[in-house]
């Protein structure tokens, strides 16, 4: 696809090429966010207060800002301002911190009564939170307070620029300098999967006017930023890396592409849809699909960079299935058919680590049918 849906306002079913119709399609997105909310067995979504709900991480039985605002713009795509308010008031009730140098930001998790459980963020709840407000206001309108979405998104975005300029002992969530977006705020290294270059697109024409620039500089430097810090042959990226796109090991864990590092795929595919192809990028998400297509798909690892397969087993083997589904948006691979086949056929994950897998499936899942849609 060389046109941009932001410009068109066309987003195709690429499904349609692995024999399933639009009505289908339809329905297969009805029935993976039943499932999400509320499947009796397997959705993640608790009922903290009658007003306030929460997603939860099933692995780890916390609630965590980028599942809260992963939430909230699956709802805000499926027109669900219900849910999405519930989401968004457990969120400002139970997770916005209201002093000290993190004034402004979210904690990154809590417990699924909303008691703390951290005093940071991760900017990549904040980035998704701002984007979900911004289509909340388009979809529906602002309302009074907290549910002002646009201005609440504007604050968010003026915190994670200028939060060492508004709040004592502060740090930004992106780099002043290079516009890079920080893996944590005091940290100066990055995060692949947190560059979302569409949404900065986006935020360059609703953030603040003086940090529009700012924003439109972001969405370049992060497309060169994903092409720097992934393998030029297997197209694998890692979880962590330097601003010069070298790998950083953390928390002691020695595997490199590994649970942050698949939603990479996924972001470049969306990319590709909203805001046309970038040549870099395409290389990447092609020869992911190449590399992936000589695997055993019922035995994926942790890899290094090179492919090396690593001792350590995936921990979400289908969230790795749905993210080269999504690539076949983007890639050129003479693969590319088999993975859109693959994703097709693809089962949500069961049991206790479905949380991030199928929030990734559902993810693809919707811009594969062609609705993970721009509102603005």
């Amino acid at each position: 696809m060389k046109t941009r849906a932001f410009d068109t306002g066309v987003y195709p079913n690429y499904l349609a090429e692995a024999g399933i119709g639009d009505e289908e399609a339809r329905a297969m997105v009805h029935k993976a966010f039943e499932t999400i909310f509320f499947d009796e067995q397997e959705n993640f979504c608790h009922h903290t207060d009658e007003d306030a709900w929460c997603m939860v991480d099933t692995g780890n039985i916390d609630a965590r800002t980028e599942g809260m605002s992963y939430g909230m713009m699956m709802c805000v795509q499926m027109d669900r301002k219900d849910i999405f308010d519930k989401l968004w008031t457990f969120s400002e009730r139970y997770m916005l911190m209201k002093e000290g140098p993190c004034e402004g930001y979210f904690r990154w998790s809590v417990h699924i009564d909303g008691s703390s459980n951290s005093n940071g963020p991760a900017p990549d709840g904040e980035e998704y939170y701002a984007m979900a407000l911004f289509m909340a206001a388009a979809r529906w309108g602002d309302g009074e307070g907290s549910f002002n979405y646009s201005a609440r998104a504007r604050e968010i975005l003026r915190h994670a620029v200028h939060q060492h300029e508004m709040v004592q002992g502060g740090q930004p969530m992106w780099e002043p300098e290079n516009t890079y977006i920080r893996f944590v705020p005091g940290m100066k290294i990055s995060d692949p999967s947190y560059h979302l270059p569409h949404f900065y697109e986006l935020f360059a024409v609703k953030a603040d006017e003086q940090d529009r620039p700012f924003w439109k500089k972001a969405a370049e430097q992060s497309r060169k930023y994903i092409a720097l810090s992934a393998d030029p042959v297997t197209g694998l990226s890692p979880e962590y890396a330097d601003y010069d796109g070298k790998t950083v090991l953390l928390f002691g864990k020695p595997w490199v592409y590994y649970s942050d590092a698949y939603r990479v795929a996924e972001n470049v595919a969306l990319d590709r849809i909203w805001f046309g192809e970038d040549p870099a990028l395409t290389l990447i998400e092609t020869h992911l699909q190449d590399f992936f297509a000589e695997q055993d798909m019922s035995d994926l690892r942790a890899y290094e960079l090179d492919g090396t397969a690593q001792s350590e087993p995936a921990m979400h083997p289908t969230a790795i299935r749905a993210v080269l589904g999504a690539a076949s948006a983007a890639s050129e691979s003479e693969h590319r058919l088999r993975f859109l086949k693959d994703f097709a056929e693809l089962p949500m994950r069961k049991g206790v680590r479905r949380y991030y897998d199928n929030c990734l499936y559902f993810f693809c899942l919707l811009m594969l049918t062609g609705n993970y849609r721009i509102y603005l």
